[in-house]
């Protein structure tokens, strides 16, 4: 499999120099110093799924295990959120759900508030080029849309890529049917999306319904390899490239594709992300870029519940609440949100290094911006910390305390109920999430609240005795944290999303064709 990954990324040889060939390459004099950001998110991904972190199991991932030793990689990074839409909000706008007003989102008339303020847009009016590859999940209607965001381009599907039908659909838990092809059709299927087919949109023009996502990786990886060359060659300036993949969200291919057997689907799709990876590594390297950083994480841990096409969570298997629910995406467990990152940045950051700090993808937003010479608004509270001193130096002092907030098993989304201090981590609420076998976890509160030692005890198995002086040492000082933050963010200016959901808001090219169906823009 990784083979033939290498194979297609010497296609994409080809493919550079034919970009290269229509954009006119001009004398790059006076050329700014500033860094160029490569922003790669992982969808789903598990901690467990690379060979760096899970050492006794090698994946197919040569370009992304090169990745690891170019850079600085961590161990205890986590997203902003175990699920999609609020951790990409927190990600872009350096604030968790309850201030940026995306807790959770689906389809709908609205998205990211208006009022909040993206990296892409601070950078672009410092001069940067900007564009967005892959999924976007926070408004595609109108302003909402990524052009409107900061973005000067955008090419993907506004959300997941199970959130929608297409002609040769993709392996999943259920096995969901392809787009209907005529008006008289009634076919039903739960938890399947068949009434309206999965829009490709470049900017704000839907250019493909529905979208073959068996051909999605390769034009992925050309837009990418065309917006770098349009920053760097046509342009001449600074780019942020951000690039949000659909991988690993559910296998985007089936059997026959790859030749891969029925049990090895998300192994054919690791390689397949990982040659996407590797084909935008090698244009920055081919093109010598040095002075580009690239960052790669995860949105959320593994989708549990899709059984043999959802990624591993290494050793944080949640085992306290495994024989009653899931531990993985949703959950505030640590493989719902502890995810694989590393940042490379040549002659910057010191390679096959790594950083044990607690950090979050909170963090890539005032990073990015100190490292550019950005300033973000002063009218607004952020809760990630720049890290620029332990990306380019020894400094392992990251975050004392991280919240974590529910997002979507218990409890009310948003809220943030489950605390980490220093490596102890505190849960006042537990459950909810489905497992593979489709049971779930009893939604329970916790007065006291769960306290685990993560330094003893990685597996969240056995919380500490509440009679322990331990535990009473470690809750004092977690609801000191949590109340100071609660109290920061209620005298924020916090923002309100709109989840109003009509039918006129479904992205939909030709609402008279059956699935809204495109035919004359194929």
């Amino acid at each position: 499999m990784a083979q033939f990954g290498f194979c297609l990324l010497l296609l994409f040889s080809g493919l550079i120099h034919h970009i290269k060939s229509h954009i006119k390459k001009e004398d790059k004099t006076g050329v700014t110093e500033r860094p160029n950001f490569i922003i790669i998110l992982a969808d789903d991904i598990g901690l467990g799924d690379l060979c760096v972190y899970r050492p006794d199991n090698s994946t197919p991932t040569p370009w992304l295990d090169s990745l690891m030793l170019k850079g600085k990689r961590f161990t205890d990074f986590h997203s902003p959120a175990s699920t999609c839409s609020p951790s990409r909000a927190a990600l872009l706008t350096g604030r968790h759900g309850l201030r940026n007003g995306v807790n959770f989102a689906v389809g709908s008339v609205g998205g990211l508030p208006l009022n909040e303020t993206t990296f892409a847009q601070l950078l672009h009016d410092a001069g940067y080029y900007t564009a967005i590859i892959g999924k976007w999940h926070l408004g595609h209607n109108g302003s909402y849309n990524p052009v409107h965001r900061g973005f000067d381009y955008y090419f993907g599907i506004p959300y997941s890529n199970d959130m929608g039908c297409t002609d040769k659909p993709g392996l999943d838990l259920p096995s969901c049917p392809p787009c209907v092809r005529s008006q008289y059709t009634t076919r039903k299927h739960e938890e399947c999306y068949t009434e309206v087919a999965l829009p490709l949109f470049e900017n704000e023009t839907i250019i493909e319904q529905p979208l073959d996502t068996w051909s999605l990786k390769n034009r992925y990886a050309s837009a990418a390899v065309k917006q770098i060359f349009t920053a760097s060659i046509s342009k001449k300036q600074p780019f942020l490239l951000y690039v949000a993949l659909a991988h690993m969200h559910v296998p985007l291919f089936h059997n026959s594709f790859l030749n891969v057997t029925t049990q090895d689907p998300y192994t054919a799709s690791l390689s397949d992300m990982d040659s996407l990876v590797g084909t935008i590594m090698q244009v920055v390297s081919t093109e010598q870029l040095e002075n580009t950083l690239i960052w790669f994480t995860g949105d959320n841990g593994p989708w549990e519940q899709k059984c043999q096409f959802a990624g591993h969570v290494g050793p944080f298997v949640g085992k306290w609440q495994a024989t009653g629910g899931g531990s993985a995406k949703k959950t505030t467990w640590e493989g719902g949100h502890r995810v694989p990152t590393v940042v490379a940045w040549p002659k910057k950051i010191k390679p096959n290094s790594t950083s044990s700090a607690l950090l979050s993808g909170l963090d890539i937003f005032p990073t990015i911006l100190s490292l550019a010479g950005v300033k973000p608004p002063s009218d607004q509270r952020y809760d990630g910390i720049d890290i620029t001193n332990i990306l380019l130096n020894d400094s392992d002092t990251g975050h004392k305390s991280l919240m974590h907030p529910n997002s979507g098993a218990a409890g009310q989304f948003g809220d943030l109920r489950t605390v980490r201090l220093k490596h102890h981590k505190a849960f006042y609420i537990t459950g909810g999430s489905v497992t593979c076998g489709g049971g779930s976890g009893q939604q329970q509160y916790h007065d006291p609240p769960l306290i685990c030692d993560l330094s003893q005890d990685e597996a969240e198995e056995t919380p500490l005795n509440p009679e322990s002086d331990e535990y009473r040492s470690v809750l004092k000082e977690v609801e000191r944290e949590r109340e100071a933050l609660l109290w920061d963010i209620a005298t924020d200016k916090i923002s309100l999303a709109d989840y109003t959901v009509i039918p006129a808001a479904v992205p939909c090219c030709q609402p008279h064709n059956p699935a809204c169906r495109c035919h004359s823009l194929k």
